[in-house]
């Protein structure tokens, strides 16, 4: 029988070729996002459902995780892609933003986990992708809200085989570097005020960041044909880094202690 996947987060990047990716490989796929009126090109493919689920919005995940099962008969994999980022000052980060920051990229992954994970028991199998980062393993200036959630999605994943390996369902974390996408153009900041004394250091790791997100030979391509790898190669491995720039800084974290990893990550960004 044809599998289906669900996944959040296809309105834009990752997700959305992911999307493409699963369909052309023969599968039913169940293309979620906070605004579906919008979607004008996934609606067009057979065997594609696209429906709204807002991670942050329990009821949706509930409403799009039942329509898509009535629709296609059941759910084989979960992609939890949907993401969001936040940058800034610690000090000047709001409580709504760096709330929002572990409502999308943590507690929404754990409520639609939640709410697929009982159709695996009842099939004794699935497997669940989270797309992770190398954010989730190493960490860069003015980035540590992001980082802390990306580091609980690791955590989470890897404590959770320990309940679900046993049942058939299976875990893995996509951990991308840096790639030409929206989430980072999309994002969100933390204001600080003129003259502050964090103004300049700031300012050196935006630049920094802008030359990471345009780095030659990423294609995001690459981040969707390794999210099918996971979902379909039937192993055990946990992690899946993807891209040239991911293997080299997890490969140099791997050979560093603490403070010469730090200071190789502050002369390359320039703080």
């Amino acid at each position: 029988m044809t599998k289906t996947v669900l996944i959040t987060g296809t309105s834009s990047g990752f997700g959305k070729l992911t999307a493409k990716t699963f369909h052309e490989k023969g599968w039913n796929v169940i293309a979620t996002m906070r605004k579906p009126e919008a979607e004008t090109e996934l609606t067009q493919l057979d065997d594609v459902l696209v429906t709204r689920l807002d991670v942050t919005d329990k009821p949706s995940i509930v409403e799009a995780v039942t329509i898509g099962r009535e629709r296609f008969g059941g759910i084989d994999v979960l992609v939890n892609n949907a993401g969001h980022s936040l940058q800034g000052v610690v000090q000047t980060t709001t409580d709504a933003q760096m709330r929002r920051q572990f409502d999308v990229n943590f507690f929404g992954m754990v409520d639609t986990i939640n709410a697929v994970v009982p159709t695996f028991l009842a099939n004794k199998s699935g497997v669940i992708v989270n797309v992770s980062s190398i954010a989730g393993r190493v960490t860069f200036p003015f980035t540590a809200f992001y980082h802390a959630s990306k580091f609980a999605v690791e955590g989470f994943t890897e404590a959770l085989q320990y309940e679900l390996n046993p049942m058939g369902v299976r875990l893995k974390l996509i951990e991308p570097g840096a790639f030409p996408t929206r989430i980072m153009a999309s994002g969100d900041w933390s204001e600080i005020s003129e003259g502050s004394v964090y103004a300049p250091a700031l300012d050196a790791a935006k630049a920094s960041m802008d030359k990471m997100a345009n780095i030659e030979g990423q294609d995001p391509q690459q981040v969707a044909e390794k999210i099918y790898l996971a979902a379909t190669d039937e192993t055990e491995t946990l992690r899946y880094p993807v891209g040239a720039d991911a293997e080299q800084i997890l490969g140099a974290r791997a050979q560093m202690d603490d403070v010469a990893f730090k200071n190789m990550i502050r002369q390359s960004t320039g703080v």
